[in-house]
């Protein structure tokens, strides 16, 4: 009997990392028409009351005892911080292009990197260095201040970033005591008062139109990370970097065609050079 041949893990990553592009996608198309419709915090109500109810089925089939935390106060703290990350992508989807929300997105390893140094106290190191010049020369390319008016818009999606290395570095100390599940299930369960409670001030009884939409947005926040972590699980950085640089070509294309916005040269080439930086940091950094 022939021995099945077993999938090749860059061909595995490459599949999970297809599940997490189309899901940033389609979360962002989501975002994009409920704001027609209810604010901010509602949107992330609604986010966090989907992502809880599919985590505790979840932790209902797989055991409780995955959800223990052995440090509460870095889990409010942590998602405090990445509350405020996913306030400033969701809003700065109503106020930007989708390709140039995408683009200020790739900075959030710079910041990252800069947090770590700081606050963890890891090394700089060349690859960290370039990695950081490159990223302040990719943002300098897509704003061109003094050329162009910062857009307000951009500055809000420039703190989400930041807001969201913060998150990725307090999940670095928490992943050495709890559980992944663990970190998703008190993301949903902490950021969900932090939503309701300014969304009353200005509720608006969600339509039979947007439950899909509301549905599709706390699905594909969950996929979209699930899918990610599985693909560094079966390809290094190196591999799985080019890949999810793949997300600005695919939101352009369908910002193009869904919303008929138009192809920015400098978005373009500013992302390119993040890329190249974080590319770079992450190549010199698996041969140390």
């Amino acid at each position: 009997m022939a021995r099945r041949k077993s999938t090749h893990p860059t061909l595995k990553a490459a599949t999970w990392m297809i599940g997490t592009l189309l899901s940033f996608t389609v979360m962002a198309v989501a975002v994009r028409q409920l704001h027609g419709t209810m604010g901010t915090f509602e949107i992330l109500f609604f986010r966090s009351l989907v992502g809880l109810i599919i985590t505790v089925a979840i932790v209902a089939r797989v055991g409780w005892s995955e959800i223990r935390t052995y440090q509460p106060k870095m889990q409010v703290g942590r998602n405090i911080i990445h509350y405020g990350g996913q306030f400033g992508w969701v809003l700065g989807l109503s106020l930007l292009p989708l390709t140039e929300v995408f683009a200020i997105e790739f900075t959030i390893p710079l910041w990252t990197a800069i947090l770590a140094i700081t606050l963890l106290g890891e090394r700089m190191n060349r690859g960290r260095a370039v990695a950081m010049i490159a990223g302040f020369v990719g943002i300098l390319v897509i704003l061109r201040p003094g050329i162009e008016i910062i857009d307000v818009g951009a500055l809000v999606m420039i703190g989400a970033a930041m807001c969201f290395a913060g998150s990725i570095v307090c999940t670095k100390t928490l992943i050495r005591t709890d559980r992944p599940l663990a970190i998703l299930f008190y993301m949903s369960l902490i950021q969900l008062p932090m939503g309701l409670v300014p969304a009353l001030f200005q509720w608006v009884t969600p339509g039979w139109t947007d439950l899909p939409w509301l549905l599709i947005v706390g699905l594909c926040a969950l996929t979209a990370h699930y899918s990610l972590a599985n693909a560094f699980l079966h390809a290094d950085a190196t591999i799985v970097m080019p890949m999810e640089f793949m997300r600005l070509p695919l939101i352009a294309l369908v910002a193009y065609i869904l919303y008929n916005e138009p192809l920015e040269f400098f978005v373009f080439l500013g992302a390119a050079l993040i890329f190249a930086g974080n590319y770079y940091s992450i190549r010199r950094e698996s041969r140390l």
